[in-house]
């Protein structure tokens, strides 16, 4: 499914886009976003790490080129960099700059809340864009969003305009025949410690790395989809990794169906309010 939208100037201002997160969920709502020629800024949050990297632009932050779909990420640490990243228009800021900051930059004209904190209740950020999407678990309409995106496996993507967001059950959506056994959840707080990448065949039981100085084991054999950043800070009780056990349909990179389904579906939920140009609408291509 790709977004596109009408012919527009090139030279006209585009509508700006705030999205809070750097996973890979928060990544192909920016991807979609950015089809849509709206110019996305990302906000890094610590909480909770992202694994999940090859998949999102949030190594962007640590130097590394990050691209998904063809769009890809810079990191941004002044406004003037943010301006410069979107003179190119596949390209996304990224940073870790203050809310009040990156909005002191010019109106923005859609929040898009993707951290997935899930047990946190989120800010009410209504009063900041006129539109206001809140992904997942939290997030009730008209109390700290216009309009929601379900997360939850069993009604993945679903548009919510009234009512509040299922709650985080611990379920999670199956892949190759496994589910919550495929992750590896943290322990303790602690820093993390690995040198394994992304995307190299484990087998079940291998030492993949350390928290807080404590060994950390594969929970199955498979491919490692993801794994929080080497040396981050690890709260307790988040994902730290997770192996995809299909063999040769393993996948790690680029954007996958639960991202695709998930960004263009907040894409329509903006559209019922706004287009990224006057006159303009946002077409769905499935």
């Amino acid at each position: 499914m790709k977004v596109t939208a009408k012919a527009h100037d090139p030279g006209a201002p585009r509508l700006f886009a705030l999205v809070l997160g750097t996973n890979e969920i928060a990544s192909a709502i920016a991807t979609k976003l950015t089809e849509a020629t709206f110019a996305v800024v990302m906000r890094h949050d610590a909480f909770p790490p992202v694994i999940r990297r090859r998949m999102a632009f949030h190594d962007s932050l640590f130097g590394e080129l990050c691209e998904v779909e063809g769009v890809v990420s810079k990191r941004a640490d002044t406004l003037a960099e943010i301006t410069w990243i979107h003179a190119d228009p596949n390209s996304v800021a990224v940073t870790e700059m203050h809310f009040s900051d990156i909005i002191a930059l010019r109106s923005l004209s859609v929040i898009v809340d993707a951290r997935m904190q899930k047990r946190r209740t989120p800010r009410d950020l209504r009063g900041f864009a006129p539109v206001t999407v809140g992904i997942g678990p939290g997030f009730e309409v008209g109390v700290n969003c216009d309009t929601a995106i379900e997360t939850h496996p069993i009604q993945t993507a679903t548009i919510v305009s009234r009512g509040v967001i299922k709650l985080a059950d611990g379920r999670a959506g199956e892949l190759g025949g496994a589910g919550r056994e495929r992750f590896v959840y943290s322990h303790r707080d602690g820093i993390w410690r690995s040198g394994v990448d992304i995307g190299t065949p484990v087998s079940k039981r291998l030492l993949v790395g350390c928290l807080g100085g404590k060994p950390v084991q594969a929970p199955v054999g498979g491919v490692l989809r993801g794994v929080a950043r080497d040396g981050a800070r690890v709260p307790e009780g988040v994902k730290l990794l997770e192996v995809d056990p299909r063999g040769r349909q393993s996948c790690w990179t680029g954007m996958d169906e639960r991202g695709r389904a998930i960004g263009c579906n907040a894409v329509a939920a903006i559209e019922k309010v706004i287009s990224p140009r006057p006159g303009d609408r946002l077409h769905l291509r499935r």
